[in-house]
């Protein structure tokens, strides 16, 4: 046992299952914490003095999730929710928000939101100076896309802002055609800092968006259903996206209300293409379902075929080291005390896809307690939605069916 075992802790989780694919401790441990830090991880730490005891028996314990495309700027924005009250049932404890502040917007964002929260916030900035106040058209003037003010910002909060963002698809560059891309390219390389693109239904084509990207870049919504989909009419990987990704592009799941489909991302799983990152793009419409959360994102993938390490792999130490925070995706000695602790329910669970396409699962993750440095987050209640936040007609009938955890209680007992 390591000398700093041997030392008082702050807190101590002891009984929990570790789940952890950044150090490949996977099994029965316990862990010390001492000034929000990892201090110790060892098979037993009963008896050891600590102020705070968590009883983890039954249940997993992982680095807290990073989730990698997310929306937080609440109020300001169509999309934002509040990431803290999100985080305390969810078990994220970095969230990276994808573009919702540009230029003029950003330092409200930074101010308001990130500032104050008691959860992790980097962001993106948004090519479009105006963000994503409403809910798209944000390049149809391409006088919002100011590349210098742009990177005048980025260059004042870099320890904030790790990258571009840039929707591109049939609504956000109507009349524009690609242009906005190509700016947005010429932002990213002039700061030497990755993009993150979105795509969903052109035009523009998915071969003009592919024809900008690089390595390092991010492709989002990478199982998307829509006619700039990474599957050809064959069924398989898109050629240009395969030889990318390769060399290093990034594929980002990015779940939200429009953007996954079961069909897509089982074909591509069929040929050994998976996730780099499964990201729930958590908004006001994807929280009342079929997303919900980032927790029930990764039940899908378990109900897809991936194993509980290659899910939890693809949210915390595959995104922690996209965005250069390697400490923050494992428990580590030294790392902060980022953790999150669920129950895996075993029971029958239905899933939908954003087209309301359902597949059974067995498995759910429930989250049951939220880490920050040492500190658990209190379970506090969301503000309540936006007048305009309404899902889509096809998908209101998920206030009928429900979450399936909420919805089917005899799950608790593997009935």
């Amino acid at each position: 046992m390591r000398e700093e075992c041997l030392e008082r802790f702050d807190t101590v989780i002891l009984g929990g299952e570790l789940v952890d694919p950044g150090t490949g401790r996977f099994g029965r441990f316990d862990i010390g914490i001492r000034e929000g830090r990892i201090a110790c991880v060892a098979p037993s730490l009963a008896g050891y003095p600590a102020e705070q005891v968590v009883d983890a028996r039954g249940q997993l314990v992982t680095p807290g999730l990073i989730d990698l495309h997310t929306h937080v700027y609440w109020g300001v924005t169509y999309w934002g929710i509040e990431a803290d009250p999100v985080a305390a049932r969810t078990g994220v404890t970095t969230w990276l928000d994808a573009g919702s502040a540009g230029a003029y917007t950003f330092p409200g964002l930074r101010r308001y939101v990130i500032e104050p929260s008691r959860v992790r916030i980097f962001a993106l900035l948004n090519l479009s100076s105006i963000g994503l106040v409403a809910p798209t058209w944000e390049f149809v003037n391409l006088d919002y896309c100011d590349v210098e003010l742009a990177a005048q910002v980025i260059e004042a909060n870099r320890e904030i802002i790790l990258g571009v963002k840039a929707r591109i698809d049939a609504n956000t560059t109507r009349g524009v055609g690609i242009q906005p891309l190509e700016l947005a390219r010429k932002l990213a390389d002039e700061l030497d800092l990755p993009l993150m693109v979105h795509i969903g239904n052109g035009p523009p084509t998915i071969d003009e968006v592919a024809a900008l990207l690089r390595p390092g870049d991010i492709l989002t919504h990478c199982f998307t259903g829509g006619t700039m989909r990474i599957l050809t009419d064959e069924g398989k990987l898109h050629p240009t996206i395969r030889a990318l990704r390769e060399r290093g592009l990034v594929l980002d799941l990015g779940h939200g209300a429009g953007s996954f489909d079961f069909s897509v991302a089982e074909a591509l799983l069929a040929e050994g293409i998976l996730p780099d990152v499964i990201s729930s793009d958590i908004h006001q419409l994807a929280v009342q379902g079929p997303m919900f959360d980032l927790p029930t994102t990764l039940s899908k993938f378990l109900a897809l075929g991936l194993s509980l390490s290659e899910v939890i792999e693809r949210v915390t130490v595959r995104p922690a080291a996209i965005i250069g925070r390697p400490e923050l995706g494992s428990l580590a000695e030294g790392t902060p005390a980022d953790i999150a602790l669920f129950r895996l329910v075993e029971g029958h669970f239905t899933f939908y896809d954003v087209a309301m396409q359902p597949r059974r699962g067995q498995q759910l993750l429930v989250n049951t307690l939220t880490m920050v440095e040492g500190r658990i987050l209190p379970q506090v209640e969301s503000t309540s939605l936006h007048l305009w936040a309404e899902l889509p007609e096809h998908q209101r009938v998920i206030g009928k069916i429900g979450h399936p955890f909420r919805a089917q209680p005899m799950a608790l007992e593997g009935r």
